[in-house]
C-alpha cells in the first residue's frame, strides 16, 4: 500500500481561449503525482465507486513482475484515490508465477452490484500467446484479485485475445466486451480480427461476433474501444480500423449477437468525417452518439463527431483549426456530457507547446457546446518540467462533486504520469452504479452529504431507500415509476441525477 500527499494545486486560474459559453470564473487544476512503484503510465478513465472514491488502472509500474514486462518497468496497477488525493495501490499485476494474474491493463474499471470492480489485462494469464493473451478479473475494494477468464484458452484463439477495452455490466446481469484479435473472422487483411463475447458473473464466456466475417471486413476489424449499452438496450462500439474505406466503423450489436455496421468512416472526400475512431461512444440527452476519432476531419488532426438515430453523423469540431494547433490534436479519449449539457474531453497531442513537450505538443483538456464551440480549459505541461502531466490517453470523468477526473500518461514529479482533478464550477449531482432497474429492484446512488435525506424520488414518484453511507443510498425501484431523472432531498439541498434512470419492463 502506498499513500501520496494531497492534490497539488497547479493554477488557480488556466489558460484559457476566448471567453466562451463553457469559460466558468474560477477554474482550478490539481494533480497528483505517480512514483513508479505506485503505478506508471495511466491509460485508462477513473471511475467513482459508491464509497466516494476514485479506481483506476495503470498501464506500467507497481511493486511486482518488473523482469517479465518487456520493458522493465512493472507489470500495472489497480489504485484508489481519495477525493482529498491519497493514493492506495490495491494490486500490483504479475504477483503470480508466469504472470497467470495478468498484467498491462489499459482499460477502466465497473463496479458490479456486489460492490467489486471488474476489469481487462491487455496481456497475461493462461492463454497461448508467449506472454498470454489477456484476461478479464474480479477485484475487491481491499485488493483481492480473482481472475474470471483466460483468453485465447480456446483452439486458434477462437474465443479472442488481447483486451484494449474494458467492460460494461448489461441490463441482464452479464458483463459485454471486446478483444483486439483473436476470433474466425478472416481475410486477406487480418489472420485474427477480434471478437465481441459475453461473459456472466462466473466467468463463462460467449463470443457473440468474430469480426472481418464479412468480405474486405467491412463489418469492421480489430476494435479497440468497448461497448456501452444505449437507452434501446442494444450495445453500440467502434472498430479503430475495417469497415468500406478501412479507417474504422461504429456499430450495434444486440445481446444476442446480431451486428448491424452503422457507419464507415472516411466515407467523405478527404476524410472530412474523420478517420480511427478509438475512444468509447457516449450516448447524451439527446438520445445521439457522440465520440472522436483520431484523425481526419478538416485539419486531418482529429474530429468530435455526432451520430444520430437516423444514421447521419455530423462533425461538431475538427481539431487543429488554431494556429500551431494550440486547440489540441488526437482527441484519442472520446468525450463525455458533463450537467451543463456541454462535452468534455482531453486531446493526445497539441496545445501550447513548452519545453519539454514534444514537437506534436503535450495535450489539453477541452469543453465543447452542442453547437461546436469549443474552449481550450488545460494546457498540459504549463508548469515547469510538466509536474502538471502531459499527454492525456484516458477519457474524463465528472464526479459527483461536479468536478472532471482524469490522468495524464506522462510527467508529473517522476515523469510517470499524474492523476488530476479540474474545478470548473459545475454543482454537485447524483449517479449511479447502473442507470436502470425493474421495477422492484434495488440500485445505488452516488453523491455526498447524504446523512439526514428526507426522501429519494425517480421522475416524481417517491422510492423507499436506505442512506448507507454519507456517500451512498439504496433506492428501490417504485411500482409505477417510469424513466426519467433521480431527486434526492438532503439536508442541504437537492440533488438532481444527470442522466435518466432507465425503468425497464
Amino acid at each position: 500500500m502506498t499513500g501520496l500527499s494531497a492534490w497539488k494545486k497547479v493554477s488557480a486560474v488556466l489558460a484559457l481561449c476566448a471567453a466562451t459559453a463553457i469559460a466558468a470564473p474560477a477554474q482550478v487544476f490539481q494533480s497528483v503525482s505517480l512514483d513508479g512503484s505506485n503505478g506508471e503510465f495511466p491509460q485508462a478513465g477513473l471511475i467513482q465507486a459508491s464509497d466516494g472514491n476514485f479506481y483506476g488502472t495503470t498501464y506500467n509500474g507497481g511493486a511486482n513482475g518488473a523482469s517479465a514486462c518487456r520493458d522493465g518497468s512493472g507489470c500495472g496497477t489497480v489504485f484508489r484515490v481519495t477525493r482529498a488525493g491519497r493514493l492506495t495501490t490495491l494490486y500490483s499485476f504479475c504477483s503470480q508465477p508466469n504472470c497467470a494474474d495478468g498484467l498491462y491493463p489499459q482499460a477502466s474499471l465497473i463496479e458490479g452490484q456486489n460492490g467489486n470492480f471488474y476489469g481487462t489485462t491487455l496481456e497475461g494469464g493462461a492463454g497461448a500467446c508467449s506472454l498470454g493473451c489477456g484476461t478479464v478479473f474480479e477485484i475487491t475494494p481491499t485488493g483481492k484479485l480473482t481472475t474470471l477468464y483466460n483468453f485465447c484458452t480456446q483452439s486458434g484463439c477462437r474465443d479472442g485475445a488481447n483486451l484494449y477495452a474494458g467492460l460494461v455490466l448489461a441490463a441482464n446481469g452479464n458483463f459485454y466486451g471486446t478483444t483486439q484479435s483473436g476470433g474466425t473472422g478472416s481475410s486477406h487483411y487480418c489472420s485474427e480480427c477480434g471478437t465481441v463475447f459475453e461473459m456472466t458473473p462466473a466467468g463463462r464466456l460467449t463470443t457473440l461476433y468474430d469480426f472481418c466475417s464479412e468480405p474486405n471486413c467491412t463489418d469492421g476489424r480489430n476494435p479497440t474501444s468497448g461497448l456501452i449499452q444505449a437507452t434501446d438496450g442494444n450495445l453500440y462500439g467502434s472498430t479503430a480500423v475495417g469497415g468500406i474505406s478501412g479507417m474504422g466503423t461504429l456499430f450495434r450489436i444486440s445481446p444476442a449477437g446480431k451486428l448491424t455496421t452503422l457507419y464507415s468512416f472516411c466515407s467523405q472526400t478527404n476524410c472530412l468525417d474523420g478517420n480511427g475512431p478509438a475512444g468509447l461512444l457516449y450516448q447524451a440527452t439527446d438520445g445521439s452518439f457522440y465520440g472522436t476519432t483520431l484523425g481526419g476531419g478538416a485539419n486531418q488532426n482529429g474530429t468530435l463527431f455526432e451520430f444520430a438515430s437516423n444514421g447521419t453523423i455530423t462533425i461538431l469540431y475538427s481539431f487543429c483549426q488554431q494556429p500551431s494547433c494550440i486547440d489540441g490534436s488526437g482527441p484519442l479519449a472520446g468525450a463525455i456530457q458533463a450537467t451543463d449539457g456541454n462535452f468534455y474531453g482531453t486531446t493526445l497531442f497539441g496545445g501550447i507547446r513548452p519545453f519539454p513537450c514534444p514537437e506534436a505538443g503535450c495535450g489539453t483538456v477541452f469543453g465543447i457546446t452542442p453547437a461546436g464551440q469549443l474552449t481550450t480549459l488545460v494546457d498540459f505541461c504549463s508548469q515547469l518540467n510538466c509536474t502538471d502531466g502531459r499527454n492525456p490517453y484516458s477519457p474524463l470523468t465528472q464526479g459527483t462533486d461536479g468536478n472532471l477526473y482524469g490522468a495524464a500518461g506522462y510527467g508529473g514529479a517522476y515523469d510517470d504520469g499524474t492523476l488530476f482533478r479540474l474545478s470548473t464550477g459545475l454543482a454537485p449531482f447524483v449517479a449511479f452504479v447502473r442507470s436502470y432497474g425493474k421495477i422492484g429492484q434495488t440500485g445505488g446512488i452516488l453523491g455526498q452529504g447524504f446523512t439526514g435525506t428526507t426522501s429519494v424520488s425517480l421522475n416524481g414518484t417517491p422510492a423507499n431507500f436506505t442512506v448507507v453511507s454519507d456517500t451512498f443510498i439504496k433506492a428501490t425501484v417504485p411500482p409505477g415509476a417510469t424513466t426519467g431523472f433521480v431527486t434526492v432531498v438532503t439536508p442541504s439541498g437537492t440533488l438532481t441525477s444527470n442522466v435518466l434512470f432507465r425503468v425497464l419492463q
